[in-house]
């Protein structure tokens, strides 16, 4: 099995930027498609974004879009999310998921991963 670990999440004023890592092992994730989530507190867990298996492809939350960055590095078997403007509505655990099928529909739901990290917490101040 796969094993997703986040880090990276921490506290940071409203306007700063953020990047949180996404570091897998157990096996090679360079086929999977890999998802950002996020959950705030007394909410549903949410999409943020998803990116392909070669990186070519990504997919936006409206909220996110033009702020966020994800990305990956096969060779690190890693993948990245870069965050940027950061508002306080963004606070919230955040997760990484991969979906070892490569499904391109649903890809914002969360039943389309087969597996999860942690979650890591970031905090945005106003």
């Amino acid at each position: 099995q796969v094993q997703l670990v986040e880090s990276g999440g921490g506290l940071v004023q409203a306007g700063g930027s953020l990047n949180v890592s996404c570091a897998a092992s157990g096996r090679t994730i360079s086929s999977y498609y890999i998802g950002w989530f996020r959950q705030a507190p007394g909410k549903e867990r949410s999409f943020v974004a998803r990116i392909t298996s070669g990186g070519g492809t990504t997919y936006y939350a409206n909220s996110v879009k033009g702020r966020f960055t994800i990305s990956r590095d096969n060779a690190k078997n890693t993948v990245y999310l870069q965050m940027n403007s950061l508002k306080p509505e963004d606070t919230a655990v955040y997760y990484c998921a991969a979906d070892p099928l490569g499904y391109t529909g649903n890809y914002d739901r969360t039943t389309t991963y087969a597996y999860w990290g942690q979650g890591t917490q970031v905090t945005v101040s106003s």
